[in-house]
């Protein structure tokens, strides 16, 4: 009988992480995830998209289970097409909050993830989606952006980079919101106290499971909470310095099978 695997929970990003360039996965990645689920680990998504923003990887995928979205404000059942649970972004903290970093660094375009399995992605005047593919309504004005429930802010200065702006938030915004900073060209806000290691240990325990029996793979800062939840975190090569510092292993990038190379080895019964 073959060696139960090392961790029994594999909790991976998608961008950067998962994915590729192009948003897809590798034949070797899905050979492998499929392999570990035979061998009888689960797999979990755990990634700031937005739940709507997930559906068609997860159709492409099979994926039919659970998933931490949002940076962990929901947790999305992929396979009834339901939010198990979701918690929302205060929106009048959130202008407070935008106020408050606007005050520092001057203008700032803010985009929102809007609540709900067919919730929309808000962009303002000014603001770029840094990631083309995701989809996304311009709005006229940023009073538009809090007409409806809100899991998230989205935030990029024209000129600060990604790390100064997202420095600057967390000293002037205190509890109103967590910051954290999830990719190029995105820094966010979120509810107060909720980060993907929130997510990711209410969705373990849903499916009987803990910190001790989960690997984590991850590339942004936004990863390091579920890196230090879990057992083991795995960063990218092409991590953020930030996230390799505080991560238990180095892997290959995205676009070389990072994720696949660790769980190959897993399967051949190495730590």
């Amino acid at each position: 009988m073959a060696a139960p695997l090392a961790y029994a929970l594999i909790a991976t990003d998608l961008d950067g992480t998962l994915l590729r360039g192009d948003d897809t996965v590798s034949d070797r990645s899905r050979r492998a995830l499929a392999a570990v689920g035979g061998a009888g680990a689960r797999h979990l998504v755990v990634t700031g998209r937005p739940a709507p923003r997930v559906r068609p990887f997860f159709d492409d995928l099979g994926y039919g289970g659970l998933a931490v979205c949002g940076q962990g404000a929901q947790l999305y059942d992929a396979g009834a097409h339901r939010m198990v649970w979701s918690v929302t972004l205060d929106r009048e903290l959130a202008e407070v909050a935008l106020g408050k970093i606007e005050a520092e660094v001057g203008q700032v375009f803010a985009a929102v993830d809007q609540d709900g399995v067919d919730g929309l992605t808000l962009i303002e005047p000014g603001y770029e989606m840094p990631h083309p593919t995701l989809p996304a309504m311009r709005v006229p004005e940023r009073d538009v952006l809090w007409e409806a429930p809100i899991s998230k802010v989205l935030l990029r200065h024209p000129t600060l980079a990604d790390d100064e702006l997202a420095a600057v938030a967390r000293g002037v915004v205190g509890s109103l919101a967590t910051v954290t900073m999830s990719g190029p060209g995105t820094v966010e806000l979120q509810p107060c106290g909720v980060t993907k290691a929130t997510g990711l240990a209410l969705a373990a325990e849903r499916l009987g499971l803990t910190a001790a029996d989960t690997v984590a793979f991850g590339d942004m800062p936004n990863d390091i909470p579920m890196f230090l939840w879990a057992a083991h975190g795995v960063a990218m090569a092409n991590a953020h310095g930030e996230l390799k510092s505080v991560a238990d292993e180095l892997t290959f990038s995205n676009e070389d099978d990072g994720v696949a190379v660790v769980l190959e080895r897993m399967l051949n019964g190495r730590r």
